[in-house]
């Protein structure tokens, strides 16, 4: 690890200042569960690190009706997972938490440092993706918030400036709506070979009918990828077997996978069909149970 600076940020704007001097020389350090491994491997090399871990207004988590849940990019893992208003509101998020990475990740680790890594193999972005989060971009002169699915541009590549912080994700309510991630992994807490979540609204008036739907896939495209094709499918649709089976179908055959250490391309599709129609079925039995 080479030598560098670090800057203790009081707060967001002395951080964002900091980010605007020193620009592409300068990292966020936040849980650093993966910074710091890339430090030690040389795989970059920061002149300097703006700490951003006590900033103290970043880690709530605040829940309203009219708005939804509102978690603050410094937030721990291990927050999310034990929090009483997300397993009430959406548990799919502490059921996707309890399995990522070890306990010791989870309790240091922050949501905000997860997404901005980019890991194709992230749980969190997918799952988050599949409820419709927006994130909150603060620079020190402004801010900007845009859908998670626009975040991301490349294997481990964001559209976040040098000078931008990831302060806040927000989560929209839905009524008559269910969630489910599921993944594979050598290792119950080990990175996904293939992860998949869906989240599916109901039609108000008819329990069988799918009136929205959203299904993400990670570990298997540079990028979190929703498979919109499949999701028009059953969009408007009476909820069956047969059309759940195709639309896993249609998920398997438009992903992208490659061939590495966890399984071949052919391997890894068969997974991805297999959790897409198990998230699909599993979240239209919870929207069904609950509402």
């Amino acid at each position: 690890m080479n030598d560098f600076k670090y800057f203790p940020a009081k707060d967001v704007k002395e951080a964002c200042a900091l980010l605007s001097r020193h620009g592409e020389d300068a990292k966020i350090l936040s849980g650093g569960q993966s910074l710091v491994t890339l430090m030690k491997q040389n795989f970059i090399e920061p002149a300097y690190l703006v700490d951003i871990k006590g900033i103290s207004d970043l880690d709530d988590i605040l829940y309203a009706e009219d708005d939804g849940l509102r978690i603050g990019g410094l937030a721990t893992h291990r927050s999310v997972e034990k929090s009483d208003i997300i397993k009430e509101k959406f548990p799919v998020l502490a059921e996707m938490e309890s399995t990522l990475a070890s306990v010791a990740v989870r309790n240091w680790g922050t949501v905000g440092g997860n997404l901005c890594s980019a890991d194709p193999a992230s749980d969190l972005a997918p799952t988050l993706m599949s409820l419709g989060a927006e994130v909150t971009l603060t620079a020190a002169d402004a801010q900007r918030v845009v859908k998670l699915e626009d975040f991301f541009v490349d294997l481990f590549e964001t559209i976040l400036k040098p000078d931008e912080i990831l302060t806040e994700i927000h989560i929209p309510n839905t009524v008559r709506s269910g969630s489910r991630h599921m993944k594979f992994a050598l290792r119950a807490t080990d990175l996904a070979v293939v992860n998949a979540a869906t989240h599916l609204i109901l039609d108000e008036s008819n329990p069988d009918v799918c009136k929205d739907i959203r299904i993400v896939l990670g570990s298997v495209n540079p990028t979190p990828y929703r498979s919109k094709r499949a999701e028009e499918l059953l969009k408007g649709q009476k909820i069956t077997d047969a059309l759940i089976e195709k639309a896993a179908r249609v998920t398997a055959e438009d992903i992208e996978p490659t061939t590495d250490l966890n399984g071949t391309e052919e391997f890894k599709r068969k997974i991805a069909r297999v959790l897409t129609q198990r998230t699909i079925t599993s979240a239209a039995e919870r929207a069904r149970a609950i509402n």
